[in-house]
């Protein structure tokens, strides 16, 4: 265990959590993935829709493997793994844990059974049980970071379960219904307002109080000019109208690459959109329906978040403005807890700016770097952040599929430009001068 304590002792900070709150929230973590999984056929679980997306049964393998692979094969003596392929099949994207096998291909395998997959989740979480309730002070305490990584590592997949199944459920022309939608809220009319900030030098990254990824630090120092948020996130209803003036078809407000990717792939509307009748629908989780002009405008790619803050007369935030004027907002929104499972439209009652966090990823202006200072760790985890760092733009704020207790208004998201399963929208800025 040598080089992984060092690796996250440099990676985490984590407060000092007794046995039965880690282990409660270990058990939590892992009942929710199997929670949302609840209203999947058998046959849904093993579809792969494309490259970029996994089945929902190589989820809950995976995030289960990493608990086997980082906690119990290093600390249980004689452990044993259900099968000695799970290792290769499950692993994702750590070389130094050795082989993988070929992400574009989890598709085509119908074995282990997803029954075998939750006996393997069954298995790991009684080890998981007896680790944390049996392990001495010492090793338990060097065991805190890689649990609670692996706490926070499972959320993860649990919002790719539920972006990768809407995926696949787009294809099928019977529209499949994930879930019934809750009864939503009035919806009203909401104005776009301009609430500015001074700007100055600001500190942002994590202070260190709580849990945090290496790429949220360090905290450092930024010199902001005076700016402008848009109050609220752009809505469908203003998207149409981008679309309805040409917006996909004039290049003037395309980014290049933006733009061969806009004809390469033929974009003409957010992903799920489909006019039928004369009248645009979109595929939700809560089934295929009509548009609904005051909820935030959702799956779209950063090349057309860009292009609409253009023809707007605006621009994205930059990731260092977003944290800034989010880092005194209240941390609450549309976050998978309340079970809508899409973006839903703003309050009046919200104050000066929100849906700062939850409903969609909000795209920033901002290239994925390391911040001043950052080196990645040293050790297999290591390999979580630091070597994504390139040819991917910052998002901030969760969305309606993301945990509440997995975001806090450091916390970094990052998608290539032309991701667009995610729930994925846009908030806009704007200069002081």
């Amino acid at each position: 265990m040598a080089e992984t304590d060092v690796a996250t002792r440099n990676l985490y900070f984590t407060s000092n959590l007794d046995r039965e709150r880690i282990l409660q929230q270990f058990k939590d973590v892992r009942q929710q993935s199997e929670r949302l999984c609840a209203p999947l056929e058998t046959e849904d679980y093993v579809v792969q829709s494309m490259e970029d997306a996994s089945p929902t049964r190589w989820h809950l393998a995976h995030t289960t493997w990493f608990f086997e692979t980082f906690v119990l094969s290093r600390t249980v003596s004689n452990y044993r793994s259900p099968h000695p392929q799970y290792a290769y099949l499950f692993n994702s994207y750590y070389v130094a844990a050795g082989d993988r096998y070929p992400r574009p291909q989890r598709g085509l395998i119908t074995r282990p059974t997803v029954e075998d997959v939750y006996r393997y989740r069954s298995y790991v979480d009684r080890q998981m049980e007896e680790m944390i309730r049996g392990a001495d002070d010492e090793l338990f305490s060097s065991l805190l970071p890689v649990i609670e990584i692996g706490n926070h590592h499972e959320q993860q997949h649990q919002e790719l379960i539920l972006t990768d199944i809407k995926h696949a459920l787009s294809f099928n022309p019977l529209f499949p219904l994930y879930r019934e939608r809750k009864e939503m809220r009035s919806l009203d009319k909401v104005t776009m307002n301009w609430p500015g900030w001074e700007g100055g030098l600001v500190e942002i990254g994590h202070s260190g109080k709580g849990f945090c990824y290496d790429n949220e630090l360090p905290r450092h120092k930024v010199f902001l000019q005076p700016f402008h948020l848009s109050s609220r996130l752009v809505t469908n209803g203003e998207y149409l109208r981008f679309m309805e003036d040409g917006g996909y078809e004039r290049q003037t407000l395309w980014l290049s690459d933006g733009w061969n990717e806009r004809q390469r792939r033929n974009w003409t509307a957010p992903l799920y959109w489909q006019k039928v009748d004369g009248e645009w629908h979109a595929f939700t989780l809560n089934g295929f329906r009509k548009i609904v002009d005051e909820e935030p405008v959702t799956h779209v790619s950063f090349y057309e978040a860009d292009a609409y803050a253009r023809w707007a007369g605006a621009r994205l935030p930059r990731e260092e403005e977003w944290e800034h004027a989010a880092a005194d907002q209240p941390l609450e929104g549309n976050f998978v807890e309340q079970e809508s499972f899409h973006p839903v439209p703003a309050s009046s009652s919200s104050g000066p700016i929100s849906q700062i966090f939850g409903d969609v990823w909000e795209w920033t202006a901002s290239p994925y770097v390391g911040y001043p200072g950052y080196a990645p760790p040293i050790g297999v985890l290591g390999e979580y952040n630091g070597k994504f760092m390139a040819n991917q733009m910052v998002l901030r704020g969760g969305s309606c599929a993301t945990p509440l207790s997995h975001i806090r208004s450091t916390y970094l998201n990052f998608f290539y430009p032309t991701a667009r399963w995610q729930f994925t929208g846009i908030r806009l800025a704007r200069d002081s001068y």
